[in-house]
């Protein structure tokens, strides 16, 4: 197993960490919020990164995607992570299209896939319900038939990118309890979003459903709906652990340097020996959390998906459990200044408590992990 990157992969990694360190730095997310930002990130320079082709960076050729395979857009996740750049970049170039390739009709994927890729339409993934439970066993949102086709009721939250979005795939349950998975445009009648405050100040919505008509051609019925979203949601999963992998490599070389130039006792304090220790045990961690995120995404790229599961819920574990630990140690040794606003480590801080959590934390990952492995 190689996880050499290849000249395209390095290419699209470099491009993105030089772009958005100019154009979407940290500074710009502190401006995002307090602006208060409705979608949570700058439209034009949305469409700056769809023009350079990030959107359908992972997608097959024949649906014109570039192909340039999870490591290289798992670099570009790792620029986010460093910089806090905020973009819909897991909606649309993974949760959404990979599902409706998996999933969607060929209408479907004509009609939507095209959209997709130009930035003209974005779609959102609404899973989670209010139980507050990443992909609660019992789906409370349902699809009923009824004597015209089927209706949709219940409610969403934490959909990622939902503000503004032009449709929702919707997991529902239908009347036998079995889950289906339906393309419902944002504006049908019955569907209210409503915008979710998050810490991290990203878009995030709650979404409900009213007795919204449904027909046969809005259902995603290609893949069991099982099987397609756990496929999609191990690829979003590992492009989420290496933007942690990147922000916390962010969060640990500033809290090097302040350890560097903030002196006490005549002394900087990176030269007490129980800082030492703490600082040398952090890095050990980060370098084995990149080592399972390299796997992850080696292990999609390879094109078995035999493995991907076991991978992506262990780059997730590791990466929520640091982004606990790492960041509240960075806090700890900056002391006091730690949990100013004027310092830009408590933005790291917030999205990092975020990212634990988003499609399941490191306990939801451990279990999912052991029963992987039969235990």
């Amino acid at each position: 197993m190689t996880m050499l990157l290849s000249q395209e992969q390095e290419l699209l990694k470099d491009s993105a960490a030089a772009f958005l360190a100019e154009e979407a730095p940290v500074a710009q997310q502190r401006r995002l919020r307090d602006a208060k930002a409705e979608q949570g990130f700058d439209g034009q320079l949305w469409r700056q990164m769809v023009e350079m082709g990030w959107p359908v960076a992972v997608l097959p050729e024949e649906h014109e995607g570039l192909a340039a395979g999870y490591l290289g857009l798992g670099g570009v996740f790792e620029a986010i992570g460093r910089n806090l750049s905020a973009q819909p970049l897991l909606s649309q170039a993974v949760m959404a299209p990979e599902l409706l390739i998996r999933a969607g009709s060929k209408v479907q994927q004509i009609s939507w896939l095209p959209l997709l890729a130009g930035g003209e339409a974005r779609i959102a993934l609404a899973l989670d319900e209010q139980s507050g439970r990443h992909l609660s066993a019992r789906l409370e949102t349902v699809a009923e038939q009824t004597a015209s086709g089927w209706s949709l009721s219940g409610e969403k939250h934490f959909v990622i990118d939902g503000v503004g979005a032009n449709a929702l795939i919707v997991l529902a349950a239908s009347s036998t309890g079995a889950p289906g998975l339906w393309l419902v445009p944002a504006d049908a009648p019955g569907v209210s979003v409503q915008r979710q405050s998050m810490i991290d100040s990203r878009n995030m919505a709650r979404v409900r459903f009213d007795q919204v008509a449904l027909s046969a051609e809005m259902a995603l019925v290609a893949m069991p709906a099982a099987k397609a979203l756990d496929e999609v949601l191990d690829r979003a999963r590992a492009c989420l652990a290496a933007e942690a992998l990147g922000l916390l490599r962010e969060v640990f070389g500033r809290t090097v340097a302040y350890l560097k130039e903030r002196v006490q006792f005549d002394v900087p304090i990176g030269s007490f020996q129980a800082l030492q220790h703490r600082t040398s045990r952090l890095y050990v961690e980060l370098e084995l959390l990149e080592s399972c995120v390299l796997a992850a995404l080696e292990a999609i790229d390879s094109g078995r998906e035999a493995g991907v599961a076991e991978h992506a819920s262990l780059a997730k574990a590791r990466a929520s459990d640091l982004c606990e630990k790492l960041c509240n140690e960075a806090i700890q040794m900056h002391g006091g200044i730690g949990v100013t606003d004027e310092l830009d480590l408590g933005l790291f801080f917030k999205r990092a408590r975020v990212l634990q959590r988003l499609l399941g934390d490191g306990g939801f990952h451990r279990a999912r992990f052991a029963q992987l492995k039969g235990f």
